[in-house]
């Protein structure tokens, strides 16, 4: 493993990016303007001022709390920041240079889908469908686009039968549809032969929280953040 000088400015707008990435995740399930509109507290309405949106360095400085009525911040400002400098990192140092960008966009995306999801309980189109768009092109700028478009359509089609059957055999609904464009982008960036593995893997990972938390069976669990883990796992661990 090595670091490329490549890397430099991924590494350098990950924060920012990071912070963008927890915008997403909390106006897009909403329903809110993402690049319209000022930031706001959500306790007292108060606009923010640039100082107050300094990646890290803002939520330091005050120690979590709103500058204008001490309400607490919450740790997801620097949860989504930590996360996609992580993405940044991990890639740079997996990854040749060619491959870190569309990368490390992959990682920004699942990063703001596994917080809208763990948040809000979505998966929001906004940003499961551009992802699987990402994911065909950038195949296609390598020369497997047939083989990722399969993947996607596998993908879709395997949670979606999931969804219907568990329906079917339950009464209710046990994945969301989001799942299944989710697991699309997956089969798009990743190939149809990663589908078994990512299957697995975030069966594994959501049964691990499921067990830690003491979850009784018919409990609610999001689904996404696990196939986002195995997606990104698999995108810089396997081959696609």
């Amino acid at each position: 493993m090595t670091f490329h000088l490549a890397g430099l400015l991924p590494l350098l707008v990950a924060l920012p990016i990071g912070s963008f990435a927890g915008l997403l995740a909390d106006r897009l399930p909403r329903g809110e303007a993402v690049l319209r509109g000022r930031s706001r507290c959500r306790a007292c309405g108060t606009s923010l001022a640039a100082r107050d949106l300094v990646p890290l360095l803002s939520w330091l400085a005050l120690r979590g709390r709103c500058r204008h009525c001490a309400a607490p911040i919450g740790s997801d400002p620097l949860l989504a920041e930590a996360l996609a400098l992580l993405v940044a990192t991990w890639a740079v140092v997996v990854l040749p240079p060619a491959q870190i960008w569309p990368v490390c966009a992959l990682g920004w995306t699942l990063v703001a889908l596994t917080l809208a999801d763990l948040r809000h309980g979505v998966l929001p189109d906004a940003l499961t469908l551009p992802l699987a768009a990402g994911g065909l092109v950038a195949a296609w700028i390598d020369g497997w686009l047939g083989a990722a478009a399969l993947g996607a359509g596998l993908g879709y089609l395997l949670i979606a039968g999931a969804i219907v059957l568990y329906r079917r055999l339950r009464g209710r609904d046990g994945m969301g549809w989001g799942d299944a464009k989710l697991l699309a982008a997956g089969g798009a960036w990743c190939g149809p032969a990663a589908l078994p593995e990512i299957i697995l893997l975030a069966a594994l990972f959501a049964l691990a929280v499921a067990l830690r938390r003491g979850l009784a069976a018919d409990a609610a669990l999001p689904f996404g953040p696990a196939l986002a883990l195995a997606i990104w796992l698999h995108r810089l661990h396997g081959a696609p």
